[in-house]
Protein backbone atom coordinates (compact mmCIF):
# COMPACT_ATOMS: atom_id res chain seq x y z
CA UNK A 1 0.00 0.00 0.00
CA UNK A 2 1.95 2.83 -0.96
CA UNK A 3 1.24 5.98 0.52
CA UNK A 4 0.77 10.03 -0.91
CA UNK A 5 4.38 11.36 0.31
CA UNK A 6 6.10 8.95 -2.09
CA UNK A 7 8.39 7.64 0.89
CA UNK A 8 8.94 3.82 1.58
CA UNK A 9 8.05 2.22 4.50
CA UNK A 10 11.35 1.79 5.35
CA UNK A 11 12.04 5.65 5.08
CA UNK A 12 9.43 6.76 6.91
CA UNK A 13 10.59 4.93 9.88
CA UNK A 14 13.80 6.26 10.03
CA UNK A 15 12.48 9.48 9.38
CA UNK A 16 9.55 9.42 12.62
CA UNK A 17 12.68 7.93 14.38
CA UNK A 18 14.68 11.22 13.72
CA UNK A 19 11.48 13.34 14.22
CA UNK A 20 10.65 11.87 17.33
CA UNK A 21 14.99 12.29 18.69
CA UNK A 22 15.26 15.53 17.41
CA UNK A 23 11.85 17.07 17.26
CA UNK A 24 9.77 15.65 20.27
CA UNK A 25 12.79 17.80 22.69
CA UNK A 26 12.68 20.98 20.67
CA UNK A 27 8.87 20.96 20.41
CA UNK A 28 9.38 20.50 24.89
CA UNK A 29 11.99 23.42 24.90
CA UNK A 30 9.79 25.79 22.92
CA UNK A 31 6.28 24.85 24.73
CA UNK A 32 7.40 25.44 27.84
CA UNK A 33 9.27 28.69 26.74
CA UNK A 34 6.05 29.88 25.27
CA UNK A 35 4.07 28.86 28.35
CA UNK A 36 6.90 31.04 30.55
CA UNK A 37 6.47 33.69 28.21
CA UNK A 38 2.84 34.24 29.62
CA UNK A 39 3.93 34.12 33.05
CA UNK A 40 2.54 30.91 34.43
CA UNK A 41 -1.28 30.92 33.81
CA UNK A 42 -4.19 28.99 35.21
CA UNK A 43 -3.65 24.99 34.95
CA UNK A 44 -6.75 24.99 32.89
CA UNK A 45 -4.85 27.71 30.19
CA UNK A 46 -1.64 25.60 30.39
CA UNK A 47 -2.77 22.38 29.78
CA UNK A 48 -4.30 24.11 26.69
CA UNK A 49 -1.46 25.79 25.69
CA UNK A 50 0.51 22.09 25.56
CA UNK A 51 -2.47 20.64 23.92
CA UNK A 52 -2.37 23.14 21.41
CA UNK A 53 1.56 23.22 20.59
CA UNK A 54 1.43 19.62 20.60
CA UNK A 55 -1.27 18.97 17.55
CA UNK A 56 0.47 21.98 15.45
CA UNK A 57 3.83 20.46 16.07
CA UNK A 58 2.39 17.21 14.76
CA UNK A 59 0.57 17.92 11.87
CA UNK A 60 3.27 18.70 9.08
CA UNK A 61 4.75 15.36 10.31
CA UNK A 62 1.16 12.95 9.65
CA UNK A 63 2.29 11.07 6.39
CA UNK A 64 5.58 10.12 8.20
CA UNK A 65 4.11 8.42 11.17
CA UNK A 66 0.92 6.76 9.05
CA UNK A 67 0.89 2.89 9.21
CA UNK A 68 4.45 3.28 10.90
CA UNK A 69 3.50 1.20 13.90
CA UNK A 70 1.79 -1.88 11.19
CA UNK A 71 3.68 -4.89 9.68
CA UNK A 72 6.30 -3.23 6.35
CA UNK A 73 3.28 -4.31 3.27
CA UNK A 74 5.28 -1.96 1.10
CA UNK A 75 6.58 -4.34 -2.35
CA UNK A 76 10.25 -4.54 -2.32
Amino acid sequence: MADKSGLSYKARRRWSLVILLIGLPLYIVAAVTVVNWIDRPPLVVELLVYIVLGLLWIMPFRFVFRGVGKENDDPE
